[in-house]
């Protein structure tokens, strides 16, 4: 497998440049919003514990990879905050900071004498982003919240895996992604008002939970107006059919989509079954979904006289959208992500290169850049002290 190579260039600028970020949170969502703002140029600040950002903790065979891909591109800065004099330090950056970002359980900042109205009382252009669980306000404010009980309280497990068996979490911190995505998007709505004037700093509450809940659509109004609750039908959907995976003789899967009435056409001729196109069960989107059982019926038995690779090229000649269910290393050695640059190579002192995903999205003016590679804990502590003009020697006996 090859991939584009990607060495570090630290003078290298992006659109973001001259942003500063100072980064509390720990874990997941905060990792992801900031890493959407470092890969573009600004200057990303995590500031960590003695201890560390657990995300470090997330191993794999014993080598902590998750922090190398949403570590890249920032800088580490050790400081014990139960401690007066890296509190004090912490006030020096903040003054210097554009964006704050924690995700500590509400009431904790406050605890710490850095409720968001001392912070923007000491720099009232900052934009301070609060990460929780449920937000900062409700009756579920003051619960731990994770992504696997917003995936569980939005509704979205109660909606994914199959009807006879138990709801299904995702298997990767999905509702984390989706709130840091929906976290980067609200930062630059606030720093582009900062900007025309419209504001100066502000607070962003932004919960795990609404997010998550935002992937559902339209189904509180399908529930407002039908009275009906949607169940688990497992690949298929409640929407629109044709749509499913699909195993072939090989064993191996295809899923398949004819969401427009051209293209379930086409993919009943192309199974050998014209006559479902004059059939009134299948007539309409919705009559199919109301038949889904039969239409997958016809379908699955298409497929599973059929090796993957045949029935791919001729569901894909005929202009249905069909595609393979890939692992990652199937992923990894598709020419497509590979051409693209989906994933790259990125220089590693431990391993030489390291792929990861690329950066996203792609901007033909003002694209990301591979400034810096995950920093070691605390790995520019001095440097970024003493460009706020302090003396890290202050911090020495406190932080080791």
């Amino acid at each position: 497998m090859t991939f584009a190579q990607k060495t570090f260039d630290p003078t290298a600028t992006g659109p973001l440049t001259g942003i500063r970020v100072l980064d509390l949170s720990r874990l997941m969502a905060g990792n992801m919003l900031s890493l959407q703002l470092a890969d573009f140029g600004a200057d990303v600040i995590k500031i960590e514990p003695p201890e560390g950002d657990p995300l470090r903790d997330w191993k794999d065979d014993g080598h902590s990879l998750f922090w190398k891909t949403y570590g890249r591109n920032k800088r580490s800065v050790m400081l014990n905050l139960r401690q007066k004099q890296a509190m004090a330090a912490l006030w020096a950056l903040v003054e210097t900071a554009d964006v704050f970002i924690e995700n500590f359980r509400p009431g904790t900042l406050e605890k710490m004498g850095l409720a968001p109205e001392k912070l923007l009382e000491r720099n009232p252009d900052l934009i301070v982003v609060r990460i929780s669980g449920f937000g900062q306000t409700g009756p579920y404010a003051h619960l731990p919240g994770f992504g696997t009980i917003v995936e569980a309280m939005s509704g979205f497990a109660d909606r994914t895996g199959f009807p006879d068996r138990e709801p299904v979490l995702p298997p990767l911190a999905l509702a984390d992604m989706i709130a840091g995505i929906y976290g980067a998007s609200s930062t630059m709505m606030a720093l582009y008002a900062r900007q025309v004037g419209t504001a100066r700093g502000q607070v962003i509450d932004l919960s795990l939970l609404e997010p998550m809940f935002s992937v559902l659509g339209p189904e509180a109004a399908i529930h407002a107006v039908t009275g009906k609750v949607k169940q688990r039908v497992g690949s298929a959907s409640n929407t629109a059919s044709p749509r499913n995976v699909y195993q072939c003789a090989d064993g191996k899967y295809l899923a398949l989509s004819g969401s427009t009435p051209a293209v379930a056409k086409r993919i009943f001729e192309i199974i050998g079954c014209p006559a479902m196109n004059d059939d009134p069960r299948f007539a309409t989107n919705s009559d199919r979904v109301k038949n889904r059982a039969l239409v997958d019926e016809a379908i699955g038995g298409w497929f599973a006289t059929r090796d993957s690779a045949d029935a791919l090229a001729t569901m894909r000649a005929a202009g249905a959208t069909v595609g393979p269910v890939y692992n990652i290393a199937d992923a990894m050695d598709d020419a497509h992500f590979q051409e693209r640059e989906i994933i790259v190579d990125a220089a590693d002192d431990r391993f030489g290169t390291l792929p990861m995903h690329n950066i996203v999205p792609r901007l033909s003016a003002t694209p990301g850049q591979w400034r810096l590679p995950a920093p070691e804990l605390g790995e520019h502590t001095d440097t970024v002290l003493r460009e706020a003009g302090l003396d890290p020697e202050t911090l020495a006996g406190e932080d080791g």
